[in-house]
């Protein structure tokens, strides 16, 4: 039987501690804050890139270097034969086509398999969960590469902003669309489904917000993941949130409220999209259940 190891990023929300925990590798994301590079949950932690960004620093997000992936999976092949590796999506980043690209290469070629199953942050840590168990079900890399891809687009995350001014700031929307949107104190509701992160409602107040994604995330569970009255055996459903933990938790007992009976998952959205998003921002996610796994 093939050992095969688990690899993701941070832009999971899987801590380093919490890898030691479940069995899997993480590695880190870097940040280029001013002219000096920080990686995530190594030397710079929530609260730090949180009081960076907020002090105005100007922050960008950056890919692994190619030497830091290679290094860590030589490292893993040592006690593996396969690597499973799950980095955030490639509509979002870099990294995943410069993974793909090196494992085409000697000698990762048919021993890393690179899941481009376009998720971050609450649903590609599911995919590292669903990833691991069906390894530890004695599951080889290319079956599992094979599951993972077959339910790509088997998630949905929808996030709604306190601020449009990180959106504006990253040119992702004209100054004049943030002025109109500040005054009017639109919630905008984004959604990552595949390979983007698009807009998907504007509402006028925080709870229309709360009730646009759980109305989302219910028209998901009817239209594609096999109705309301399946829910709780089909579905995972996750909260993600920026910087706010107490709200999140409100939050958390909102949807159960809609939602009785599901275990919640409750953490931080990546650094990756808050760095673009900033404080305050709330998600709610849906993952659907891997069906060898039930």
């Amino acid at each position: 039987m093939s050992k095969v190891a688990i690899i993701t990023d941070s832009n999971s929300g899987i801590t380093q501690a919490q890898a030691k925990e479940m069995g899997v590798f993480v590695l880190p994301m870097p940040f280029m804050i001013g002219d000096k590079e920080y990686f995530e949950d190594i030397d710079l932690t929530q609260e730090q890139f949180y009081e960076k960004l907020q002090d105005g620093d100007n922050i960008c997000t950056s890919q692994p270097a190619l030497t830091q992936v290679t290094e860590l999976w030589d490292k893993v092949l040592k006690d593996y034969d396969e690597i499973i590796h799950i980095p955030m999506s490639s509509g979002l980043s870099g990294s995943c086509q410069s993974a793909f690209m090196l494992s085409q290469e000697e000698p990762y070629d048919g021993r890393v398999f690179v899941i481009d199953n376009q998720r971050i942050s609450v649903t590609q840590r599911q995919s590292v969960l669903d990833a691991r168990d069906l390894a530890a079900q004695g599951k080889n890399g290319q079956e599992i590469s094979d599951i993972l891809m077959r339910d790509k687009m088997e998630s949905s995350i929808y996030i709604m902003l306190d601020t449009l001014y990180y959106l504006k700031k990253g040119g992702r929307i004209t100054p004049a669309a943030a002025a109109i949107g500040t005054l009017l104190k639109l919630k905008p509701v984004l959604q990552i489904q595949g390979e983007k992160l698009d807009a998907y409602s504007k509402a006028r107040t925080t709870t229309i917000g709360k009730e646009t994604m759980k109305n989302a995330i219910k028209n998901d569970i009817e239209k594609r993941f096999g109705g309301m009255e399946h829910a709780l055996e089909n579905v995972y459903l996750e909260i993600a949130y920026t910087k706010d933990l107490e709200s999140a938790l409100k939050f958390k007992e909102e949807v159960l409220e809609e939602f009785p009976g599901f275990d919640i998952l409750v953490n931080p959205l990546s650094l990756s999209v808050s760095c673009h998003i900033g404080p305050g921002a709330l998600a709610l996610a849906c993952c659907k259940k891997t069906p060898e796994l039930m």
